[in-house]
């Protein structure tokens, strides 16, 4: 039997997600990737392709490893759901450093196109604190938003008891410096700290 480029590839893929999952599942916190076999097994019905799945399916194998090896309770606290590169976190944490980990985690992670960042924190300190940390977040969101020379979408952002941390992808240094100075002119900011990946500036080709 033949099999092309594409092909070889694409097996490659399957064994590779397929040896995570196996790795996953050996350790101490059942069932937490059945979620991403049952991904692979319905993706041919999806719109999205089976290529595109197991892209997803890659994603969500390397997201739940590096939760795993920085803090098993981390992982057991948080589901991952991916769709298109689109990353979707859920769950309840004891500290709010630990939602804004988790979401720095899956940006890290190659393909990642957007972190959705839902995870919850249990017993809040200081409510008081806690609604300065979520104006400053839609504050600083908004005003991105409202920046043409910002791709919004690209970032995600966590405030900690007045830290603002920065996660995602920027287009240009020049786009993260904008994001930044954004950050800087919202009150309540007490720290910035992005954990932003800037994409490397595209060559041209010879013709």
């Amino acid at each position: 039997m033949r099999f092309n480029r594409f092909g070889h590839r694409k097996m490659y893929r399957v064994a590779t997600s397929v040896a995570a999952l196996g790795f996953l599942s050996a350790c101490s916190v059942p069932g937490m990737v059945i979620g991403a076999g049952a991904t692979a097994g319905i993706a041919a019905a999806e719109e999205r392709g089976v290529e595109t799945a197991l892209d997803d399916l890659q994603i969500d194998v390397e997201i739940k490893r590096q939760f795993l090896e920085l803090d098993e309770n981390l992982l057991a606290a948080i589901s991952t759901e991916v769709h298109d590169g689109r990353v979707l976190l859920t769950g309840v944490v004891d500290e709010p450093e630990m939602r804004m980990t988790a979401a720095r985690l899956s940006w890290g992670v190659d393909g990642v196109a957007e972190v959705i960042n839902e995870i919850k924190v249990a017993g809040d300190a200081s409510i008081a604190q806690a609604s300065k940390d979520i104006f400053i977040s839609t504050e600083l969101r908004a005003r991105l938003m409202g920046d043409g020379d910002v791709s919004a979408i690209n970032y995600s952002i966590e405030t900690v008891r007045g830290t603002v941390y920065l996660l995602g992808i920027a287009r240009t240094q020049g786009e993260l410096q904008r994001v930044i100075n954004h950050a800087r002119n919202v009150s309540g900011v007490r720290n910035i700290v992005p954990y932003v990946r800037v994409k490397p500036a595209e060559q041209d080709q010879p013709v």
